[in-house]
């Protein structure tokens, strides 16, 4: 699963700004927003960097609630 969408509109970027931030397509960053693509580890810590936002909370495990991301 993943919060990219909601992440990337709260900084008001395109899917082109926001590929080319992290240097991969539109078509890329659609793909993951969609479910249909898995960011590798490398993307994935590249996307939350230029988000400003901490990995696990843009990308979690199907299954896992958004309460099991707020640990203590």
């Amino acid at each position: 699963m993943t919060r990219l969408r909601v992440a990337r509109a709260e900084l008001d970027l395109s899917q082109e700004q926001l590929g080319r931030m992290v240097g991969v397509s539109r078509q890329t960053i659609c793909s993951i927003e969609i479910g249909q693509y898995c960011p590798s580890t490398l993307l994935a810590l590249r996307l939350a960097d230029a988000l400003g936002e901490p990995v696990e909370r843009l990308f979690w495990l199907e299954g896992e609630t958004d309460a099991q991301l707020v640990r203590p």
